[in-house]
């Protein structure tokens, strides 16, 4: 078992990318041994830990993510921030959804499918700050669509916490230029042969 502590997470985090993820083709990055399929629990929770730093000073009111990947994430960012409340949007409808219901358009770059995803409005309280939490930023579909759901409640998005960013496609990049506040643990800056290259914490 690791324990890691501060920003050792981040560095644990590259660490197993680079020791157990693989890349597939130019454009896939599968670390799901660890990360959303199988789960290290003790980095997860370093993971929230690192999040809950970079934005506690945003004082948000929930952390917000969408199914199924990012609940894990999201829940150990929301324990490290105080046990605030985790909403996650739900890619399809069910019959338990009895209140109005919120909706956005989401592409998968992985599945190469378009989803809705709904969030019970009440669930997404107007005002709130919100923090959006998930596993992976490429294009920034999800990302966005989240935000999106944000907008329609005129809840307040102070930042967005990505665990592996694909630094080769444009989703990390048009959001902070767009001024939102994006930190992502671990940046991919191509892949070569199935060996997955991060990007240096200097660039």
């Amino acid at each position: 078992m690791f324990v890691f502590l501060g920003s050792e997470a981040v560095e644990a985090l590259k660490r197993m990318i680079l020791k157990e993820g693989r890349g597939i083709g130019n454009d896939i990055v599968k670390v799901d041994m660890f990360l959303n399929h199988r789960i290290d629990p003790a980095l997860l929770f370093e993971m929230g830990e690192a999040w809950a730093n970079e934005f506690r000073d945003e004082k948000p009111d929930l952390v917000l993510t969408v199914e199924a990947s990012g609940i894990a994430m999201a829940v150990a960012t929301a324990h490290a921030l105080g046990d605030i409340p985790v909403v996650f949007a739900k890619k399809g409808a069910t019959m338990v959804q009895d209140g109005e219901v919120i909706q956005a358009a989401v592409y998968s770059f992985t599945h190469k499918t378009q989803n809705i995803i709904r969030v019970e409005r009440r669930y997404l309280p107007e005002g709130s700050r919100v923090l959006i939490i998930d596993d992976f930023l490429a294009d920034g579909e999800a990302a966005r669509g989240l935000m999106n759901l944000c907008h329609q409640q005129k809840a307040k998005v102070i930042g967005v916490g990505i665990a592996v960013e694909k630094g080769f496609q444009s989703g990390g990049r048009k959001l902070r230029e767009e001024g939102i506040r994006v930190k992502s643990l671990a940046i991919v800056d191509r892949i070569e042969n199935g060996n997955i290259i991060l990007r240096p914490d200097d660039e």
